[in-house]
């Protein structure tokens, strides 16, 4: 996990990377939980066999929304929380594309970088990264994403600078 950094300092590190996760292996077992809490049991997702046999991909693949889901894990790996934040709040994506496929199997890792902070409020900053999920070995990512997340703190203990608006 990267050392919290503090609202003051959010400005100075727009444009720059926050953070490389370690690997998660998208195995067989994973892409079969996910496929039942989702219940999305799409044959490229569960039937190694036929995957194997009417598909590109040599096997079955991971679903796009599983591999959109461990940024989550990815993030708490590897980008600096706010230090002086209450709660983290997911607040969505700007935009989001599945790149290539994730074979059962692959390893997976998340790149971060913070391209815009944003008070929302008294007591919120919106923060944008431009996210990568990158497969290793392999030249294209999974994903790309704009993601937004809100850190809530309490504004009498530190009030909004006044160079954000």
């Amino acid at each position: 996990m990267a050392e919290p950094i503090s609202l003051v300092d959010l400005p100075g590190l727009v444009g720059s990377e926050q953070g490389v996760s370690k690997w998660i292996t998208v195995d067989q077992s994973m892409i079969d939980q996910f496929a039942n809490a989702t219940h999305d049991h799409q044959f490229i997702h569960v039937d190694p066999e036929r995957a194997r046999a009417e598909t590109p991909f040599g096997g079955t693949i991971a679903h796009g929304f599983l591999s959109l889901s461990l940024l989550s894990a990815m993030s708490y790996d590897c980008v600096p929380v706010v230090r002086e934040r209450r709660m983290g709040i997911n607040y969505g994506f700007n935009k989001i594309r599945f790149m290539a496929p994730v074979k059962s199997g692959s390893r997976v890792r998340g790149r971060f970088a913070l391209t815009a902070t944003r008070y929302r409020g008294r007591d919120m900053v919106m923060l944008t990264y431009s996210v990568s999920v990158e497969i290793e070995g392999e030249s294209k990512p999974a994903l790309t994403a704009e993601w937004l997340t809100i850190a809530q703190f309490d504004p009498k203990d530190h009030p909004q600078p006044d160079y954000m608006d």
